[in-house]
């Protein structure tokens, strides 16, 4: 049996700045922007290199925003990217360095969890 993990819904408490963040802070790319209704938006990024995307919008889940914790991002160096993710102005943890990897933490703006993983 083959399973592929394709999308992950993030609760956000605003659209637009949580899609500011994920796309000009982070590095994501747009897929899809979506108002199907007044009561239905459908937001869909994906981080670069990955198979599965992340969605948020208005009337896509009843998760509480911030709620989302231990999404983990595999990078290839994560020293560079944590370089970077501060030159964009990301709060981003030291490098936490572990036998099984090097990570980096942040949170969006709704205190959603994510780390960065690099793989030893």
């Amino acid at each position: 049996m083959q399973m592929k993990l394709e999308l992950v819904m993030v609760p956000v408490t605003d659209v637009d700045r949580a899609k500011a963040f994920y796309v000009e802070k982070i590095g994501f790319h747009a897929d899809h922007d979506h108002r199907v209704n007044e009561h239905l938006r459908f937001v869909q990024l994906t981080p670069p290199g990955s198979a599965c995307s992340i969605a948020f919008g208005e009337g896509i889940t009843t998760m509480q925003p911030g709620s989302l914790q231990g999404n983990l991002l595999v990078v290839e160096d994560v020293r560079a990217v944590r370089a970077e993710l501060v030159k964009r102005g990301v709060d981003i943890s030291e490098i936490d360095v572990q036998v099984w990897g090097h990570f980096a933490h942040f949170s969006d703006p709704d205190g959603n969890r994510w780390s960065f993983q690099q793989l030893v």
